[in-house]
């Protein structure tokens, strides 16, 4: 990150790279207190070259959501969320793998919530498009199918 930044300069995205890896990083072993501001700074930096509709600021967006809910943030994680997702939809379309782990991310924070009912179409539809788009082996897949399982174990019985 600090030859990016004496390269590349401050501004440039692959500083913005940096910082959201190293953010990823701290993130991964529950050093939330050092990844938020540093997922911010990525953001931010992303936002200013690139505007607010690239795929990379609906990825910053997604990862500081995904900090906020494994924090229990859940009402900072949902809106961030929903733009990210709303981003990848839109640039991407409805079939991308980012557009899945989007729905996927939001159907994580809705169960966390106990909201299980909202959660599960979600999940059914990032597993249709990681399993067209990926293949049914793909690691994604098989954690999309791993957490709809999960769910379905909290869903009240379908009277039928």
């Amino acid at each position: 990150m600090a030859l990016s930044r004496q390269l590349l300069g401050e501004e440039h995205p692959d500083v913005a790279a940096s910082l959201n890896n190293l953010a990823a990083f701290y993130d991964s072993q529950g050093r939330y207190s050092e990844a938020e501001p540093l997922y911010i700074q990525a953001l931010a930096l992303r936002h200013q070259p690139l505007g607010e509709e690239h795929p990379d600021v609906a990825q910053s967006l997604n990862n500081l959501a995904v900090l906020y809910f494994s924090q229990g943030r859940y009402s900072e994680a949902e809106p961030l969320l929903i733009q990210a997702l709303a981003l990848w939809r839109q640039m991407l379309g409805e079939e991308h793998p980012d557009v899945a782990c989007g729905f996927s991310n939001m159907a994580k924070l809705y169960y966390l919530q106990g909201r299980y009912t909202e959660a599960e179409p979600l999940y059914l539809q990032a597993l249709e498009i990681f399993e067209q788009r990926l293949g049914v082996s793909h690691s994604s897949t098989i954690k999309c199918c791993e957490n709809l399982a999960s769910l379905r174990d909290r869903l009240p019985p379908n009277p039928e």
